[in-house]
């Protein structure tokens, strides 16, 4: 069985929700998700308000059933209010390409974008994460009875520095459990999870278990987080191209 999850973002913290369900739940021993997007196809190289931002890449983790497994934990939300935040006008079922889809428009100084380019409301998504995405880190801690103590690390979607170090501050994380990726991959979307993984934590996983919190939010809104136990995880290098 093969299927798509159109989401960004937090694409990866749904996958991981749905592919574990089919495999406690199902006839299914193994899964493989695969989690990526190519982001830099849709922002404009003359707007400075997206196209310094994102960076592509794609992930691949290989899930097989254990009837001894310890529980995942996961919380999932969803608010289409804040659509608008985060969008490509044209190319979808609503809006159709057209000749007018490429026609440029000067935004402001420095931002210059066509309907088929990325739009990004920074101040906007910044108020959404400060509200939803640390409130729903503490929610799923309490609810899945998790000492947060206990948790060697969060690895957060990587959105951008300041909204990341906000959340980590309104949860009262440590900064050494809150590893980042964006300084040297960008905004990789709903790869930037396991993308951190790798490049911040490989020998870690390889040699120990580890508790993690991994929390994915933005494009939709959507958001949402998950509290797993690693074991020993065989993890490849990271192949840059």
């Amino acid at each position: 069985m093969a299927f798509d999850i159109n989401l960004g973002c937090s694409g990866y913290i749904y996958g991981l929700q749905v592919i574990s369900n089919l495999l406690s739940n199902g006839n299914f021993k193994r899964g493989l998700l695969l989690a990526g997007d190519k982001s830099t196809l849709s922002v404009n190289y003359k707007d400075k308000s997206t196209y310094p931002l994102f960076g592509d890449a794609g992930s691949a983790t290989a899930l097989e059933f254990s009837k001894d497994a310890p529980s995942m934990f996961f919380n999932l939300f969803t608010d289409g209010s804040g659509y608008k935040s985060i969008i490509v006008e044209d190319g979808g079922s609503r809006n159709h390409v057209s000749e007018a889809s490429f026609i440029e428009t000067q935004i402001a100084e420095g931002i210059i974008r066509c309907p088929i380019n990325l739009v990004l409301d920074g101040m906007e998504i910044f108020n959404f994460a400060l509200k939803e995405v640390a409130s729903s880190i503490e929610k799923i801690v309490k609810e899945s009875n998790v000492d947060k103590s206990s948790i060697d690390y969060f690895v957060m979607h990587q959105a951008n520095k300041m909204i990341n170090e906000t959340i980590r501050k309104k949860c009262k994380v440590e900064l050494d459990k809150v590893p980042y990726s964006i300084d040297k991959f960008g905004n990789t979307s709903s790869a930037s999870v396991p993308l951190t993984m790798l490049y911040k934590l490989k020998h870690e996983l390889e040699s120990k278990p580890l508790r993690l919190l991994l929390s994915g939010f933005g494009v939709g809104y959507s958001w949402g987080n998950c509290i797993l136990q690693t074991n020993n995880l065989i993890c490849t290098d990271i192949l840059e191209i």
